[in-house]
């Protein structure tokens, strides 16, 4: 008899236990830091791309040959295998949540020789700049 109120006693103070901890519990809130759950938490700058300035934009005429371009501008971001006769210099710069920077330059060939640039994607700027 007497080890049938020893686990009574033992089974009652294991459910006293769980009931106060699940109380204890209940009774407290979390929540997360601020700086995990705003916007200010830190991202770093994404550089994707080739960046071309207007120096470099400046250097590169019709008639070159593709090894020029590559020279002046270096390795097209696209090179398209099923357009091979136009690459494509791309680049977007996001400093934290925001796009400040996208370009977009398009170069036609015909053979081994420069035909066309399509610099309507440059920015603004940019743009103002290599028309001069």
């Amino acid at each position: 008899m007497q080890q049938i109120f020893e686990i009574m006693r033992r089974e009652t103070m294991r459910f006293t236990i769980i009931l106060l901890t699940l109380l204890l519990a209940s009774c407290g809130s979390y929540s997360l830091p601020s700086s995990l759950t705003s916007d200010s938490a830190y991202k770093m700058d994404i550089r994707q791309g080739n960046l071309v300035t207007t120096e470099m934009r400046n250097t590169i005429k019709p008639g070159m040959s593709r090894a020029q371009v590559r020279y002046a501008l270096g390795t097209p971001m696209i090179m398209d295998v099923f357009h091979a006769n136009r690459w494509d210099y791309v680049y977007r710069l996001e400093q934290g949540r925001k796009l400040l920077n996208q370009q977009r330059l398009t170069l036609y060939f015909e053979g081994d020789t420069l035909v066309r640039i399509d610099d309507s994607g440059l920015t603004d700027k940019q743009a103002a700049g290599a028309k001069e």
